[in-house]
């Protein structure tokens, strides 16, 4: 397809595609309405998923889309080089090295910026043992007081295995609520000013970060909770959206610019990505609803962060909406190359790794996303 006009069909394929592989977000968001579910989560099947998904990128990065944009480059310099076939390689792969590099910084570039941003709501950046929150559950406290709480990507937690045993925690207490549900509890409150094992009247008793209790009064806890969420959500709102958005346009690119030259490629990139998009979900929005009590908003937060790579297939559009010319597709290429690897190095083994230090499944699901990538790219070619 190099070099020729891209029909309005294939367009509209890789669009649909790039939508498809970030709506997986909502598989794993959809975790809240399921509290045993989130019992069931595993660090293995976590860190497997995720480690997956970084060997089919990684070696799709460097065994297809480097060796297309070193063609491109290739094809593009046959005039300036007609008569001297090895400077013309060597030409194509600096060209090419070169834009795989951008990429690399570009994402660098990215994951700076969204990490200042987040840290307007975090403490990321200071070390455990400063006094730095072990989990995201919350991250910042407002000049009125109130935590605010800041969905994150998956690679952005300091300590996914703590922020992992806490909502397994927080959800068999959960379960344990509901299957107490309509006994009548009296809770007791030692808050400062008060007498130790004063009784708290039931009719005001409500869920806290403090206790876990049986609610008496579920029209007035919901009217509380609905005032404190719209206000915690309004204060981190467009900022988180912001960093979300900046975090996974990459892989919408990647998948959408992919797709218009090889459809096996984009297909491929956009199996990678709902792949990690599942638990990137499942981690976007456990925060916001045990920070919250409401389920539908953090479903809504944890599908937004997938939603968000259609903006990367936008951009991908917007270069190749003419057509696939030479120079820029060798460029785009070496770009989503750099990106893809870096992605894959910097949010998705660390991570994986985090989940599973002793190494018992990262690095064997590293080579089996790569062997199974392998063995599709050959069967696509083949049959």
């Amino acid at each position: 397809m190099t070099g020729r006009e891209v029909s309005s069909t294939t367009i509209a394929l890789a669009f649909v595609v790039v939508i498809i592989a970030g709506a997986s977000t909502a598989i794993g968001a959809a975790v809240v309405f399921f509290p045993k579910m989130v019992k069931l989560a595993s660090r293995r099947v976590l860190a497997s998923a995720l480690a997956i998904s970084a060997g089919v990128m990684t070696y799709v990065s460097f065994v297809e889309i480097f060796v297309k944009s070193v063609d491109a480059f290739n094809e593009e310099l046959e005039t300036s080089y007609p008569d001297d076939e090895d400077k013309r390689v060597g030409m194509a792969n600096l060209y090419a090295t070169l834009s795989f590099f951008a990429g690399v910084a570009l994402n660098a570039i990215i994951d700076f910026t969204v990490r200042k941003l987040s840290n307007e709501h975090m403490h990321a950046d200071l070390p455990l043992d400063a006094g730095a929150p072990q989990h995201h559950l919350v991250n910042d406290v407002g000049s009125d007081g109130e935590e605010v709480v800041v969905p994150h990507c998956i690679g952005c937690s300091q300590d996914p295995v703590a922020e992992l045993n806490e909502w397994q925690n927080k959800a068999q207490e959960e379960i344990e609520q509901t299957t107490n549900r309509g006994v009548r509890t009296v809770m007791y409150s030692p808050e400062e000013g008060s007498e130790e094992g004063k009784s708290v009247d039931k009719d005001d008793i409500i869920q806290n970060s403090e206790m876990q209790v049986v609610v008496e009064n579920p029209t007035k806890l919901k009217e509380l909770s609905e005032q404190e969420e719209q206000r915690k959500l309004v204060r981190m709102g467009l900022q988180t959206a912001l960093a979300i958005a900046l975090h996974n346009f990459p892989e919408g690119l990647a998948t959408f610019v992919a797709f218009l030259d090889d459809p096996s490629i984009g297909i491929a990139f956009a199996v990678a990505i709902a792949i990690h998009n599942i638990p990137e979900g499942f981690c976007v929005a456990l925060p916001v609803y045990y920070a919250t009590g409401n389920r539908t908003k953090a479903f809504l937060w944890g599908t937004f962060s997938g939603v968000t790579k259609p903006i990367g297939a936008l951009i991908g559009w917007l270069f190749f909406r003419n057509g696939l010319n030479l120079t820029l597709y060798g460029v785009m290429f070496g770009i989503v190359g750099g990106m893809m690897v870096m992605i894959s190095l910097r949010e998705l083994l660390p991570t994986a790794f985090r989940y599973d230090p002793r190494d018992t499944v990262v690095t064997n699901s590293l080579i089996a996303g790569m062997a199974v990538m392998s063995l599709s790219l050959v069967l696509f070619r083949v049959i």
